[in-house]
């Protein structure tokens, strides 16, 4: 099959008229839409297809307001109005799936008993998948919030306590309020940041 180069539109929607939102339209978002998004999300490659990234879809006031008090200060407002706020964690068990994950070698035993590699490997790859995850949800018409600006401790205590998983970042998910939006912020240039040998 020849691939071709997405139009122009697709380009404009998954990267030049993507924003980070903060502000958010009052429209909830189905749980159809959530397995359609992490169906998308699925996809996407990871190292040995470990697929470590595990998914909370906060949706209710409830939901929300047990993260309140894990989040910086800044995050408050945006986290409460969004119709979802998705912790996206990872699994430290992730390599008791690798049998049904990677069958055709045993990749569970590279893990076992290494908190070095588990951690790295989870870190990295569920990171790799939330950015799956963002470009899958604009893919679908949908707004995102990314933040850091939380308490990994308290989160992980208010939702992962006795289990096997840990928080990595939050990302608020919607439809954004177009006119909230500040001009884009200035990136390097390709010269300021790669290097071609």
């Amino acid at each position: 099959m020849t691939r071709q180069a997405v139009d122009q539109n697709s380009l404009d929607q998954l990267f030049f008229h993507a924003r980070t939102h903060r502000y958010w339209e009052d429209r909830s978002i189905s749980k159809d839409t959530l397995e359609a998004l992490y169906a998308l999300m699925r996809l996407g490659p990871t190292s040995g297809n470990c697929c470590p990234a595990r998914f909370v879809f906060l949706t209710s006031e409830g939901a929300h307001k047990r993260l309140e008090s894990c989040l910086a200060a800044g995050n408050v407002r945006q986290t409460m109005a969004a119709p979802v706020t998705i912790i996206v964690a990872y699994d430290t068990e992730f390599y008791e799936q690798l049998p049904f994950l990677s069958p055709h070698n045993n990749s569970r035993s590279w893990f076992v008993g290494k908190p070095t590699a588990i951690e790295s490997t989870a870190f990295r790859n569920s990171s790799l998948q939330a950015g799956y995850l963002i470009m899958a949800a604009r893919a679908l018409g949908l707004d995102c919030g990314p933040m850091s600006g939380f308490s990994p401790r308290q989160v992980n205590e208010e939702f992962f306590l006795d289990t096997t998983w840990k928080v990595n970042m939050l990302i608020n998910l919607g439809y954004g309020v177009e006119d909230k939006l500040h001009e884009r912020q200035p990136r390097l240039k390709f010269d300021d940041a790669c290097t071609v040998l």
